[in-house]
């Protein structure tokens, strides 16, 4: 018992010393300079932790005054450094907006993309960070033509166009796969505008004439024949385009009942 008072006494010693110690003192009860050169240092120090709580503090109290552009500049900078990689992304954007005539501008615009663009998770999941870092990549690129930075801008914009075009491929996907054939169709129609040189064609070719094929042969008699040359018609298209397609021998059963129910309905 008597170790433990000990041990207790000593916890609340350190916890009283933390309480004290410099860093909370300017944090709680120090003025705007004292806030500023403290999270200065110990942004210099690499505690970016301690300094983005800082500039939290000092933010509103230099308003319009000449250190609030290198106060938003360390402030993004410190989130990246922390990983914090979102929120970086969101305030290197602001810096660069609110500071276009900076030195660091540049730096901040790339970083502000770099950032978004590793907080981008894969495909699958929500891709907000992914069109927040292609976008500012694509000003990025046509502000910076000559950037040092240009040829990494470019790699990491194909890496998430790339990310994008699998999304929206997937998403039609599933559109079949759910059985919402109208809807695969449109989505299909809608992926090749947005990506015409994408790596996906074949398949997307594949996948709409399996959409038009499921819903002639699940439509009400009256709605059949045309849906069939629909059908029809994006078959052609997958063997005019792609002659030697992998898909053709698979899809040969549904060819021969297509012209099947074509040919009934011209008797």
């Amino acid at each position: 018992m008597q170790k433990m008072k000990h041990f207790s006494v000593i916890v609340l010693t350190f916890i009283m010393m933390a309480s004290c110690s410099p860093y909370q003192k300017v944090l709680n009860k120090g003025n705007a300079d004292e806030r500023y050169k403290m999270a200065t240092d110990f942004y210099n120090k690499g505690q970016y932790a301690k300094a983005i709580t800082l500039f939290d503090k000092v933010l509103p109290e230099y308003t319009g005054k000449p250190q609030m552009e290198r106060i938003q500049y360390m402030k993004a900078e410190s989130h990246y450094k922390t990983k914090d990689y979102s929120t970086s992304g969101y305030y290197f954007s602001r810096f660069s907006s609110n500071y276009p005539k900076s030195s660091k501008r540049e730096e901040a615009m790339f970083l502000s993309a770099k950032g978004y663009y590793l907080s981008s998770p894969k495909y699958s999941l929500d891709q907000t960070d992914t069109r927040k870092a292609i976008e500012v990549l694509q000003e990025f690129i046509n502000t910076y033509p000559d950037s040092d930075k240009l040829k990494e801008a470019n790699d990491i914009y194909k890496t998430l166009s790339n990310r994008l075009e699998k999304k929206y491929f997937e998403i039609s996907k599933q559109n079949y796969s759910l059985e919402k054939y109208e809807a695969a169709i449109v989505s299909f129609d809608n992926f090749l505008e947005d990506f015409p040189g994408t790596t996906y064609k074949e398949e997307v070719y594949y996948y709409k004439f399996k959409s038009a094929f499921d819903l002639a042969v699940k439509s009400v008699e009256y709605k059949k024949k045309d849906r069939f040359k629909n059908a029809l018609n994006y078959y052609l298209k997958l063997k005019k385009t792609f002659p030697k397609s992998k898909y053709l021998d698979e899809i040969q059963k549904s060819k021969i009942i297509l012209d099947n129910q074509l040919l009934a309905s011209t008797k």
